[in-house]
């Protein structure tokens, strides 16, 4: 099983990580994908997945994390994805937040724009694909890819759109993410559509530290969570859970780790 998202570069988790990935590797996760969010961690999120084996590398700007020295950040992307183009498997996590816009001191809607133009340019230059963040900001997602004309395909991270967006994405060559979401009853839209899409389209994820399931609200989340996501699609599916991390992992595989 593989958790295709999950933050362990974060303090969060600077006090145990050796001991969260072991209880990961005991409970059958053989992989975990580490995404970038800020240049200030990059150098870390490097060191740490050179140190364990089982961590998978992705670089990126979120958009969280966008300030002035935007220009800079991008040429020290540059200039990092090729120096290390043997080990970085996705430009990520970027995208748009259009929620984060609306809050004081929040990346303005342009900035974002530029942004995510220039790290989907990046990605078409080093064929890589991208890990993608959306927050309200589905249909700007899709009209930008489509204008890029990127074609390196990539993620949605925790995706929570409608059917018509879904399809949208697999039609472009996207995998959809599938995380803590499903396990709340309340997310009926959510867990209809991700019903509906074939398991060939989706990814298991955590986000951990954040993104907490049902019933461990409030407690830091953990990759080993990624079992319980994957039961909770598995029941969702009336599918075994074996069969969701055969294919799971056969798509995380074949999105991340093909031209490795």
């Amino acid at each position: 099983m593989i958790d295709s998202h999950c933050h362990l570069d974060l303090d969060d988790f600077d006090n145990d990580r050796d001991q969260v990935i072991k209880a990961c590797l005991n409970k059958g996760i053989s992989q975990i994908l580490i995404p970038g969010v800020s240049p200030s961690r990059w150098d870390k999120q490097i060191m740490i997945c050179r140190q364990y084996p089982e961590l998978v590398l992705a670089l990126g700007v979120h958009p969280h994390f966008l300030s002035d020295s935007r220009d800079i950040s991008l040429q020290a992307l540059d200039t990092i994805l090729a120096e290390n183009k043997h080990e970085i498997v996705a430009v990520g996590e970027i995208g748009l937040d259009f929620h984060l816009s609306k809050q004081s001191g929040g990346a303005s809607e342009s900035l974002q724009q530029t942004i995510f133009e220039k790290q989907l340019i990046l990605a078409t230059r080093y064929e890589l694909p991208v890990i993608v963040h959306h927050r309200q900001s589905h249909n700007q997602i899709i009209r930008t890819l489509k204008n890029v004309n990127f074609e390196q395909g990539g993620v949605i991270h925790a995706f929570s759109g409608s059917a018509q967006e879904a399809q949208s994405y697999i039609d472009m060559g996207f995998l959809l993410g599938v995380g803590g979401t499903i396990t709340y009853e309340r997310a009926s839209k959510t867990r209809q559509t991700i019903n509906d899409v074939k398991l060939e389209h989706l990814l298991l994820e955590t986000d951990s530290p954040d993104m907490p399931l049902q019933g461990y609200q409030g407690q830091r989340n953990s990759p080993v969570r990624v079992v319980e996501i994957a039961r909770h699609l598995a029941a969702l599916k009336s599918i075994s859970i074996e069969q969701v991390s055969q294919q799971t992992d056969e798509n995380f595989r074949r999105l991340f780790l093909s031209g490795l």
